[in-house]
């Protein structure tokens, strides 16, 4: 059969047209190698296979998978002795008082001078401002996106000061507008240094992706060593955390420049720094508008997650509540937190959208003249209101205007779990399904991990990074599996393990279940897109106050929380891959008679096969960060380590388990990302 040869991917389709020609729709069980042949033909997957029988057999002949005590090093006498230097020295060491003290004191000044600011403005203020700002980002007009991003500004304010969240969300706020300014600023450099020089990009490359893997916990641990518990380690933790994604997609946006409009440039006579200013900052003004979003999305995150070293806000109320299991008041300043999300979100969206628009159509002088007025108008008003705001308002929203709804929440859950946690007929309940899956699913995965000895799962990890990457990532998953054992973290490393793995497989199963039927059915796409667009923008310390609600505190509760919040990557990366599928292939297997689901199984999932690795990075990535903060709420593991050697101030507890979670980071990182990634990073 002849197929027309198309530009660039003709190659490729005629491949696709004669892979689906062998296998027509009509072809019976008895054609083609069977399982075992097409198994030998593949070494590598037949390399794997033995492995796992390795794995398998030794675990059940062994039954103990201990790491040698002979092999491991005693690192808590010196990290305690470093603790004790830091506090005998924090005082009076040069590196105190000159460095690390001038950069507490400014990020101290700097928080507070911002929450000083909020207070004096007032609530009517700071409603009033913070509207009009959300309305100009949106277009400063009387168009459907203005009026939905004002609307939305000012209906979160008036939800966050009838709940009596308005003095946490102020303090928030105070810390997330400095941390996004710093991280911005910061990212942004970074991004011109990668975007503009190779040798600073291949520099940077391996740091941006270390700290992509390392969970939010991570970045904590050592600066609670230099600042101390407060403000300054929050915020410098949530600019360290949020800076890569701004750095990432700066640099992006400036490689990816047109190269005509670079030329056209230079022809005309452009030096280095014009062409900056006038060209390649302009056409990377979207990427660095998205790169903005996720750092002011990541700044949030972090911020309420920095509750436990001593920053103050709605972070800080939901911590205590979780502490004392006051489940109305963690849902009531939860439901903030999302909202202060959702608001940020929109905002920035709203303005990178505007920004297109006017690139794309232009805009009017009129117009700019009536968008300059309004943000001449926010100014005047920002200023009155910051040197007289006290005149027109009070600094809290007023207590008559606040309604208490913990109560009713708390009877509410109190309500659910007695009727709906268990003895449900036929279904069973919440609860119950948590300790069947906690039963059937997490206790055996330990056990058998624990089983295994720690040769054999280093075999099956070299084995695994080779086969489906480079000698590379089987090196770097075998150094964090040496490093995890010499610290004397083999046993509960096992137990974190066993639970990344089962909220993967979970995470694997919906991800592609709801991704299929998204990219296949567009009323389910439709559906799903707010959804998606609501549970990306929440903070990860928020999924656990509905779990709690639902299944209480157990191993299990944190799965669920690490699968909500990694499932929806996991969908979006899913449904993409398999929408962009080559058309051609798709109209060659349906001139061959092939039905829906052998489009599916013989046609999208095959060339999709790169997204959908990459959805299991991704989830393998966003399980491992929730499975940690379920610490929290009876995960347990290194998860309750770091919890604790956070909340306690013990270095000798908490950074060994962040420097073992870092490990699990990378390896399960090495092992799933794409190949084809891996090789071009390296």
């Amino acid at each position: 059969m002849s197929t027309p040869t198309i530009p660039d991917k003709g190659e490729q389709r005629t491949q696709d047209a004669a892979a689906l020609d062998k296998t027509p729709s009509g072809a019976g069980p008895d054609d083609g190698p069977g399982p075992l042949q097409r198994l030998a033909a593949n070494p590598r997957a037949l390399l794997v296979l033995v492995s796992l029988l390795v794995v398998v057999v030794s675990a059940a002949v062994t039954g103990s998978g201990a790491w040698p005590r002979g092999w491991t090093l005693d690192i808590e006498t010196p990290l305690n002795d470093l603790d004790n230097w830091l506090v005998d020295n924090r005082e009076t060491s040069p590196i105190f008082l000159y460095f690390l003290l001038h950069i507490s004191n400014f990020a101290e000044t700097s928080v507070d001078a911002i929450t000083g600011l909020l207070e004096s403005m007032g609530w009517l203020g700071v409603t009033l401002v913070g509207t009009l700002i959300a309305w100009a980002a949106g277009g400063a007009d009387l168009s459907r996106r203005a009026l939905r991003t004002g609307g939305t500004a000012l209906g979160v304010f008036i939800v966050c000061g009838v709940l009596e969240m308005w003095e946490a969300t102020m303090e928030t706020l105070a810390l997330m507008t400095a941390a996004v300014f710093a991280s911005a600023l910061l990212g942004a450099l970074l991004g011109l240094a990668a975007g503009l020089s190779d040798r600073c990009e291949r520099l940077l490359r391996p740091v941006f992706d270390t700290m992509q893997v390392m969970p939010a916990f991570a970045y904590l641990l050592p600066l609670l060593l230099m600042f101390g518990i407060g403000v300054p380690s929050a915020l410098i933790a949530t600019v360290i955390y949020a800076a890569p994604p701004m750095a990432r997609l700066t640099s992006l946006g400036l490689r990816s420049a047109d190269p005509a409009a670079l030329e056209a440039s230079t022809s005309l006579g452009s030096t280095p720094w014009q062409r900056l200013r006038t060209a390649r900052v302009p056409l990377a003004r979207r990427q660095m508008m998205l790169g903005l979003n996720q750092a002011i999305m990541m700044c949030l995150s972090m911020v309420v997650l920095a509750s436990l070293i001593g920053s103050e806000g709605l972070g800080d109320e939901i911590y205590q509540a979780l502490g004392s299991l006051d489940i109305g008041t963690a849902l009531t300043a939860g439901t903030a937190v999302v909202l202060i999300a959702v608001l940020l979100d929109r905002t920035t969206s709203a303005a990178g959208e505007r920004l297109d628009a006017v690139a794309t159509a232009g805009t009017t002088r009129l117009m700019r003249r009536v968008r300059a007025g309004v943000w001449g108008l926010v100014l005047v008003l920002f200023g009155v209101f910051a040197a007289k705001g006290s005149v027109f308002s009070e600094s809290e929203w007023p207590e008559a205007w606040t309604v208490d709804i913990t109560r009713q929440l708390d009877s509410a859950v109190g309500w659910f779990t007695d009727h709906l946690g268990s003895g449900v007929p036929v279904l069973g309940g919440t609860v119950t399904w948590a300790q069947g899956f906690t039963e059937y699913m997490l206790n055996p995965l330990r056990s058998g991990l624990l089983a295994t000895p720690w040769w054999a799962l280093a075999l099956l990890v070299a084995v695994v990074g080779w086969i489906v990457g480079t000698w590379r990532a089987a090196a770097t998953g075998l150094v964090c599996l040496a490093l995890v054992g010499v610290m004397g973290l083999w046993e509960v490393s096992m137990d974190t393990l066993s639970q990344v793995i089962g909220g993967l497989l979970l995470t694997v199963v919906v991800g592609f279940a709801f991704g299929v039927l998204a990219a296949r059915v567009e009323r389910v796409d439709r559906l799903l897109r707010p959804v998606l667009d609501t549970m990306q923008t929440m903070p990860q310390f928020v999924y656990l106050i509905p779990v709690i609600a639902l299944v209480g505190l157990s191993r299990s509760a944190g799965i669920i929380a690490a699968v909500i919040y990694a499932a929806p990557a996991v969908i979006r990366i899913t449904a993409q891959g398999l929408r962009y599928v080559d058309a051609a292939a798709m109209e060659a297997s349906l001139s061959l008679g092939a039905t829906g689901k052998q489009q599916l199984l013989q046609v999208q999932l095959p060339l999709a096969r790169k997204s959908l690795l990459v959805g299991v990075n991704q989830g393998v990535v966003l399980v491992l960060s929730m499975v940690v903060i379920a610490g929290l709420i009876g995960g347990g593991a290194l998860g309750y380590d770091v919890v604790q050697g956070l909340s306690k101030g013990n270095l000798s507890q908490g950074l060994p388990a962040g420097i073992a979670i870092v490990c699990l980071g990378i390896m399960l990182d090495r092992l799933t990302q794409p190949a084809s990634a891996r090789r071009r990073d390296q």
